[in-house]
């Protein structure tokens, strides 16, 4: 009985760890469709996406961070818009993946930036909403 614990625990012990990560699964990928380049400030640092790039941050600790976008605008722009999630703040929970996709118009010498973010964690609230 002795020798059949030992070798149940020896064959369970390398699935166990083999499943525990000592950093984190958490990204945040920037993809840029704008027709200029897009620049990110997140956890202390300026992310520079050029036009028609991606670029993603890995291992990112559980946490709230902030973020800003600032971007550039292509030549004979009279104004400028923007439209969604140009800044805010991330809930980073194990395992997220946020997207970040900038894209971009020009009509009539308005450059307007277009912002949008989907999320990999449930967005389903755990509390009932309803009578």
């Amino acid at each position: 009985m002795k020798l059949f614990l030992a070798r149940l625990i020896i064959f369970f012990m390398p699935i166990v760890f083999l499943n525990c990560s000592s950093s984190p699964n958490n990204s945040v990928t920037f993809q840029n469709m704008s027709s200029g380049d897009v620049y990110i400030n997140f956890r202390g640092q300026m992310i520079t996406i050029p036009a028609g790039k991606t670029s993603s941050v890995k291992n990112i600790p559980n946490g709230t961070y902030s973020y800003s976008t600032t971007y550039s605008v292509p030549a004979g722009v009279t104004s400028t818009n923007s439209q969604g999630n140009v800044s805010g703040t991330l809930q980073i929970k194990v395992g997220t993946k946020i997207l970040f996709v900038y894209s971009s118009t020009m009509l009539s010498g308005t450059y307007t930036i277009y912002v949008t973010i989907s999320n990999s964690d449930d967005q389903s609230s755990s509390t009932p909403t309803g009578p």
